[in-house]
């Protein structure tokens, strides 16, 4: 079999080759799927070429339906690393460089041009500085999101007119009248349930209950509270070890900010009028906006984040609440639509406060031009999300599919990031969770079983612990049910479980993810995450009949977890079957 040269693919770039830590790079190789037998890596440093050269074997560390992908972990000397890669196929060995490929042994080094080390790939030197290096703290929290309107009404003196009864369906225009203070007032639920960070949506003044066209970033908005309330509950949050990270809305304001009501007074001699992207005067709202504005929505005017007074405005707003009240991220909406080199300043500035602050963007496809590690420290994993609908609650693809989908999305970034991505099953912005699988909770569990196992740090939106359901927006943004007697308490029980799992086991939090080629197909899923501490197990059966598993697959039978108390029995030849929509966790 002949090596296909067209599927053979490494850009020296961050998620081909990238510094892993202050000592290590990683190299990753693609070739076609079942094409290649080996790769060996050819690595040195390039001043001390070829003579300090060594051949080391790389990992397949997994496939997708067109891919195999390579890795290697190597220690550069000098912290300078010049390399080539060898392939082999049956009786055929290439070599491949940065100027193409050509065939030799192992032994045969390419062909050297003027300089012996010119035409090889380089990592020219592994500066400290280019380590992608999220907060540690991520890959061991649990994140919890608020909607702060629909989560509790804690001061009533702060609600605004005409106020919905809690529990009433809600509409685009309901007012509940959640606050800060009723997260305060809640926080022993989120503390008992192990949450050990909050996703809050955003809480500066603005007109609506979403809050998203912000009037006033200076200012918490009158319905939630107010600065000293905000300072409570980081203070009280912090006390229980729960961090709080807010949303940032910079890529448009609201119509009722004063800079911009200002432009709709003055029109072109406003002094703000650059601080928008306006295409005519006077400004106009219907049919269209005769600016940009979010999609086309005219209350939220885009901002002009390349104006110099504008990014001033905005660096100051984002730096002040991390100095001032001890905030520990931001999440930032709409984030691929506001140039990178703003969001290059606002981690410089923000970073130079506190650098464990965690910066967030919610960027909902493949985001790895944010993710150099110049911007931001992770993203929104939607594409995860859309995974796991395709694959249990819509049931359109297969478990190998699913395997091959996860297995490309890890190949997009570094592992270190990959570890620190905002993994989510359901948001605001989406159908919750229980209402995609349509009611079933079995499948509700899977989906959580896996949210809790993969790489990333995992979410829940606020109440789909005790069993919310809604569909999309305003459904998903249901009033937070309270009432013990209308919460699905063993819902809540295996959440915790969950998290407990998560918390108390290493490989869960910062393993490696590999998925067994052998036992995944059609509905029966199967990885495992390992790290230097161990490794644990992870069985899915999304199907409506058993699965068999073989004896060694369960990790001694020492069952962690499991989604129901009939998961797993034995079978008469000594291996388990796994029971229809049921899924488990051993080590």
């Amino acid at each position: 079999m002949s090596i296909d040269r067209a599927a053979v693919d490494h850009r020296p770039t961050n998620s081909d080759v990238y510094a892993h830590d202050e000592e290590t790079v990683h190299v990753r190789l693609k070739t076609k799927r079942g094409n290649v037998e080996r790769v060996r890596l050819l690595h040195a440093d390039k001043f001390d070429w070829p003579e300090s050269a060594t051949r080391t074997p790389m990992r397949l560390v997994g496939h997708d339906e067109q891919y195999d992908y390579w890795q290697l972990a190597v220690t550069p000397p000098n912290r300078r690393l010049c390399y080539a890669f060898h392939l082999k196929s049956g009786e055929e060995r290439l070599w491949l460089t940065e100027w193409g490929f050509e065939a030799g042994t192992i032994d045969d080094l390419p062909t050297a041009g003027e300089r012996r080390s010119l035409h090889y790939f380089e990592f020219p030197f592994l500066h400290p500085s280019n380590v992608a290096d999220p907060p540690d703290w991520v890959q061991d929290a649990v994140f919890y999101q608020i909607f702060p309107e629909r989560f509790e009404n804690g001061d009533p003196s702060r609600n605004p007119d005409s106020v919905a009864d809690w529990g009433d369906s809600p509409t685009s225009d309901s007012f509940f009248g959640g606050d800060l203070q009723g997260i305060i007032d809640r926080l022993d639920h989120l503390d008992d349930l192990g949450v050990t960070a909050l996703y809050l949506t955003p809480v500066f003044e603005s007109s609506s209950n979403h809050k998203y066209n912000t009037t006033d970033y200076t200012r918490i908005d009158p319905q939630f509270g107010d600065e000293e309330t905000l300072r409570e509950l980081v203070e009280a949050a912090h006390d229980l070890d729960i961090r709080v990270m807010l949303d940032g809305v910079f890529n448009h304001c609201g119509r009722r900010f004063e800079p911009f009501q200002d432009v709709v007074e003055h029109g072109a001699d406003s002094e703000y009028a650059d601080w928008f992207h306006v295409h005519e005067f006077p400004i106009s709202f219907e049919p269209r906006p005769s600016y940009d504005a979010f999609g086309f929505e005219p209350y939220m005017p885009k901002l002009n984040t390349e104006n110099p007074e504008v990014r001033s405005y905005l660096l100051d707003v984002a730096t002040y609440w991390v100095e001032e009240f001890g905030i520990d991220g931001w999440r930032l909406d709409v984030a691929n639509e506001v140039d990178h080199a703003f969001w290059r300043d606002l981690r410089r500035e923000v970073k130079a406060i506190d650098p464990d602050t965690y910066i967030l963007g919610e960027v909902w496809h493949d985001a790895r031009p944010w993710l150099h590690g110049d911007q931001f420290d992770a993203v929104m994993n939607y594409p995860f999300s859309y995974a796991v609908y395709e694959f249990l609650t819509e049931a359109e693809i297969d478990a190998s599919t699913f395997a091959d989908k996860c297995t490309r999305f890890l190949m997009r970034y570094p592992d270190r990031t990959n570890r620190s991505l905002f993994n989510l099953l359901g948001s605001h912005d989406t159908e919750r969770l229980l209402h995609r699988c349509g009611g079933d909770e079995r499948t509700f569990r899977l989906a959580m079983l896996l949210l809790f196992t993969y790489p990333g740090a995992p979410c829940v939106y606020y109440g789909d612990e005790v069993g919310m359901t809604g569909g999309d927006d305003p459904d998903c943004r249901r009033t937070m049910v309270w009432d013990e007697t209308e919460q699905n308490r063993d819902l809540l029980a295996f959440v915790r479980r969950l998290i407990s799992l998560r918390t108390d086991t290493h490989p869960l939090r910062r393993g490696s993810l590999s998925f067994d080629r052998d036992l995944t197909d059609g509905d029966r899923l199967v990885y495992r995450r390992r790290s230097d501490d161990g490794s644990v197990a992870v069985a899915i059966n999304r199907g409506s009949d058993p699965v068999r598993l073989p004896a060694d697959a369960l990790d001694d039978e020492m069952i962690v977890l499991s989604t129901g108390s009939d998961a797993v029995r034995s079978a008469d030849s000594g291996d388990h079957l796994l029971s229809p929509s049921s899924g488990v966790v051993t080590r």
